[in-house]
């Protein structure tokens, strides 16, 4: 289904992928299993919109359940805590967009844990992703283009 030279974890990423697993099973499946029963006591289920609604949260959850069984047998899972001179993955990097000079901080995670979006202090991108891929294997001073749609200049500042 994956390959493991494709899945690369942060350890923080393998973590929290155990916790949503372990979620999964102990309080998910056992809801989603109430609600079947639930359902199929009320009898008639070729017209019931509820035992519908929970064979589909049945089939969400059962999936995303293999989903992570296979990432998490699959991954290679970074644990790196030294201090590194070059960005690599796992690393917090801030840096200034030279046009702006507005300061940006973020995490240097793999693809499936990347969450640009999220409301964390810190955001986590993708190492593949345009901003990801131009900060890998540079050094604090290092003035990097991003390309994205519209190339721009940044400055890294720190690594951590």
């Amino acid at each position: 289904m994956v390959n493991s030279k494709d899945i690369i974890l942060t350890k923080e990423g393998e973590e929290a992928l155990k916790a949503e697993y372990r979620h999964l099973i102990d309080v998910e499946r056992p809801q989603v299993i109430e609600q079947l029963q639930a359902a199929r006591a009320m009898g008639d289920l070729s017209e019931n919109a509820d035992y519908d609604a929970a064979r589909n949260k049945q089939a969400e959850i059962e999936g995303r359940i293999k989903q992570i069984e296979s990432i998490l047998a699959e991954a290679t899972v970074i644990n790196d805590n030294k201090k590194s001179k070059e960005v690599k993955i796992s690393n917090t990097v801030t840096f200034v967009e030279l046009a702006t000079n507005n300061e940006v901080t973020v995490k240097i995670v793999s693809s499936i844990e990347a969450d640009p979006l999220s409301s964390d202090d810190v955001l986590k991108i993708s190492n593949v992703c345009a901003l990801g891929d131009a900060l890998v294997g540079h050094k604090v001073g290092d003035v990097v283009t991003v390309a994205a749609n519209k190339p721009y200049e940044i400055k890294i500042l720190e690594i951590k």
